[in-house]
């Protein structure tokens, strides 16, 4: 029999809980009332979650608990006190995104295993045995790995005794998740702490224009588009594909949906099932009807994703439910307000049905109320006129909500009990046994009395003890000694039935808990645990400046501002090959080593680093000249210590940097690292005095804030320009909503990276930036020019003499010298300017 992988449900509230389970999930995953990536869902209050993880326990059903928002330093006691409680309830994983709350867990409920979330960005080999290193027992990797990559790394990560958990339907992130910062952005709502406002399913218009000499848009104009959901993916669905999956070294196949209703679940998770265990028989083909069942639940058309290579992931002609497509308007009748609609689906229309019309400029729905059938149309009263033509979509099945009652009324009574029943002294002895060797008994509440007229016989006695309905448990067999000749009420029996099941649901449930002992030993690391206190007073420091620069002549107009340290990111022409790309990039680096003279060369590697790319960069490190490598992803910096173990290491914001313990988790590869753009001043104040509290063992990194420059909110394996007919040079992208104009540009290898549509600018808040304590500031003049680069940082170089000569002296001038240089820098900025998060944080 075919080895298969474990199929994981959503469960965003109890009704999908029993949904998921009823339908054969064997595993779940759910989220508590905080700490959890879905906070708009239902979730589970600390009653519910025990309840939750009793029931899926009693039915062989595993739990995993989503903690896989980034915690903030004061969020970390409760963070240690959560884990604490979820390993003593027997949640059987937890999901992970934080590097500090996986430290976290690994010293206080070692036992309780660590899966990294997808928001962790796992996407090369690298990262997937970094996470083996640091104790992770399952990786879900980023959506964009492909089956065959996987295929690849399946020796390796048996070898490191790593799971890999990939999604196989429901919704897509346009971004690389972990690294979308757009919601946070736009309205301080965050997918990193659960609250994401789904801004790529909003509606945008493509805008092209020239560059100015700083790098802004001159001349932005429309680029007409028939589709106006430009980032906005279709849903993933890998059902007709699935034999291919379950083939590969894929550990468990994940639906998403804990934002989804019970009826989505249920049905969803019961068509996966049932597939599964036809591939495991060897008699499995796609079935169109139930194809058709999941597009019913809930699509925005379906793709098979990046997991096996579709080119078809973008939806951008909606982004909501599609529906089904059943037929069109024949004919419309005004005076009868009915529409005759051609059938081309083999279905039954029925009252409660919900339906659209679309039509070019309009689109309408309304609830069947009664469909007549005749003359091989259905005829339907509309709310409003409708053109002939128009497709008709069912959107809601009274019928498959029917069907997903039916399927969560099921029990799923697996677990098979042998019964024994003796007398003592006439009082009847029930003792159950399981067959993984738990043991209950239980003992007749009275004696049973010598029967007048009708005694009892050993099949009734059988029959009332086989009743195990509402329960897990199933009565395998009932054996019994008895005496003959007594009585006693059906009431007597069924409290001996019904105490001797919550015996074994007591045993079964104390296996799957962890020993009362090692409960203890995790509650006392709990008390004895001590976070760093907050030094008193402020930690002044004077900051160096650094320059990101993703081309040569930004980066000497940084050099020439006074930078003593460049981040350069070379960038390129795309669909360069192998080779020439390899010597490009040796070119470039070579050459801005000389034209940085002093200041360091740090060679900036991308955000996303695949494993081709950090297989063409490895071999170059020897050659370079650099003085260090920044990543954004834990994978290079595990590869480029493999390789390289003296070259210093820098960590940019897309590490995620919120607390001091992932600083700590991070300070045996990174010198620097750059702590999260998400974080508000006090925030931050918390974390650095935090990070420097640490001993001296410990070697904390220097750190460092991103001050100046357009955000990165998106990068996705998509390339928006190219919806744009002819070629442009000199080329300026944007994303237009109703308010703001996001830029955007295409890498070498193709992937769109979005910005936010105001610049950020914390030039005249450098006085308290410097009071947090911070080693460096940087400015990022990618994607901007010379001049850009060489005006900016001579501003800031300026701002920061200034402040070191008047902030304790002059606080008034200096004020005013520090809204003179922003001054300065506005008309030089992209889209404006702003503190970003700094003094507001996020909305949580």
């Amino acid at each position: 029999m075919i080895r298969l992988p474990e199929l994981l449900a959503p469960a965003g509230s109890p009704q999908a809980l029993h949904s998921a389970i009823a339908a054969g999930a064997d595993a779940v995953y759910l989220s508590g009332k905080k700490f959890g990536a879905r906070k708009f869902a239902a979730n589970f209050d600390h009653k519910a979650m025990t309840e939750a993880i009793d029931y899926a326990h009693l039915r062989g059903v595993k739990v995993y608990v989503t903690v896989n928002t980034l915690i903030r330093e004061d969020e970390l006691l409760d963070l240690a006190e959560y884990l604490v409680q979820l390993y003593e309830l027997g949640a059987d994983a937890i999901l992970l995104q934080d590097l500090g709350a996986a430290s976290l867990a690994r010293r206080l409920v070692p036992d309780l295993e660590r899966h990294a979330s997808t928001q962790m960005t796992i996407h090369n080999l690298p990262g997937a045995l970094y996470a083996a290193q640091g104790g992770f027992n399952r990786v879900v990797l980023a959506r964009e790995v492909t089956i065959e990559e996987i295929k690849r790394w399946g020796q390796k990560m048996e070898k490191a005794g790593l799971g890999l958990e990939v999604f196989v339907h429901g919704a897509l992130c346009y971004s690389y998740s972990g690294q979308c910062l757009l919601s946070s952005a736009i309205g301080g709502r965050s997918g990193n702490r659960g609250m994401c406002a789904q801004p790529c399913r909003k509606p945008y218009v493509l805008m092209h224009g020239r560059k100015d000499e700083y790098g802004r848009p001159a001349g932005l104009q429309a680029v007409a588009q028939k589709e106006s959901y430009i980032i906005s993916t279709r849903d993933l669905c890998v059902y007709r594909h699935l034999d291919k999956i379950v083939r590969s070294p894929v550990q468990s196949l994940k639906i998403e949906g804990r934002m989804k209703s019970p009826q989505y679940v249920a049905i969803v998770t019961s068509i996966y099932r049932r597939a599964l265990d036809a591939i495991a028989r060897g008699s499995w083909s796609p079935s169109k009807e139930e194809e058709r069942d999941l597009a019913l639940a809930f699509n925005r058309d379906f793709t098979s994703g990046h997991l096996l290579g579709a080119k078809d992931v973008m939806g951008r002609g909606m982004s909501d439910n599609q529906g089904l497509l059943i037929g069109s308007v024949a004919s419309y009748d005004p005076q009868r307000g009915e529409a005759a609609v051609r059938l081309c689906a083999s279905l039954v229309l029925e009252k409660g049905d919900g339906l659209v019309f679309q039509s070019p400029g309009q689109e309408m729905g309304l609830v069947v109320q009664k469909a007549i059938e005749k003359d091989g149309l259905v005829r339907l009263r509309t709310p409003d006129r409708v053109r002939p033509g128009a497709r008709v979509f069912l959107t809601g099945s009274t019928a498959l909500a029917r069907r997903a009652e039916e399927i969560a009324a099921r029990e799923r009574a697996s677990i098979p009990v042998n019964i024994r029943l003796t007398w003592e002294d006439g009082i009847p002895v029930a003792e159950g046994r399981l067959d993984s060797g738990e043991l209950a008994v239980a003992r007749g509440e009275s004696r049973m009395g010598e029967a007048v007229n009708r005694p009892l016989t050993p099949e009734q006695i059988e029959s009332q003890m086989r009743k195990t309905g509402g329960t897990p448990f199933v009565a395998s067999r009932v054996e019994m000694d008895y005496p003959g000749g007594l009585f006693s009420p059906p009431g007597a029996l069924n409290q001996l039935r019904r105490d001797l099941l919550a015996g074994l649901e007591k045993a079964l449930l104390e296996r799957r808990r962890p020993p009362s002992d090692r409960i203890r030993e995790a509650k006392d690391r709990f008390q004895k645990l001590e976070l760093p206190a907050r030094r008193a007073g402020e930690e002044w420091s004077r900051p160096k400046l650094s320059v990101y620069a993703d081309r040569l002549d930004i980066l000497k107009g940084a050099v020439d501002g006074g930078s003593r340290r460049i981040y350069f990111e070379p960038l390129m022409e795309k669909g360069r090959g192998y080779k020439d790309r390899k010597e490009t990039i040796l070119a470039q680096l070579l050459e801005a080593k000389e034209l940085c003279g002093k200041a360091e060369l740090i060679w900036k590697w991308p955000r996303i680093t695949r494993d081709d790319f950090i297989d063409l960069a490895l071999p170059l490190l020897s050659e370079v000249q650099a003085n260090g490598i920044m990543v954004e992803n834990v994978g290079p910096a595990w590869a480029i210590k493999e390789k390289m173990p003296e070259m210093p290491i820098y960590g940019g914001s897309g590490l995620n940097v919120w607390n001091h313990l992932t600083a700590q988790a991070l300070a045996p590869q990174f010198c620097w690292l750059t702590l999260s753009p998400e974080l508000s001043r006090h925030q931050l104040k918390d974390a650095v005095s935090a990070i420097r509290a640490l001993p001296e063992s410990d070697a904390p990194p220097n750190l460092e804030l991103v001050v100046q420059g357009s955000l990165e909110v998106m990068v996705a394996e998509d390339s928006i320009p190219q919806l744009a007919k002819g070629s442009y040079s000199d080329e300026l992208w944007g994303l237009q909503d109703f308010k703001h104009i996001f830029p955007l540009w295409v890498d070498d290898e193709g992937r769109t990276h979005i910005f936010n549509s105001a610049e950020t600018c914390l030039i005249d808040l450098l006085p308290e930036i410097c009071r947090i304590g911070l080693e460096g500031v940087s400015l990022d003049a990618r994607g901007r020019t010379e001049s850009y680069a060489q005006e900016v940082t001579g501003a800031y170089n300026l701002a920061i003499e200034l402040t070191e000569r008047l902030m304790a002296t002059d606080p008034a001038p200096l004020k005013e010298g520090l809204l003179d240089l922003k001054e300065r820098i506005l008309p030089r900025a992209l889209g404006g300017i702003t503190h970003g998060h700094f003094l507001r944080g996020l909305k949580d």
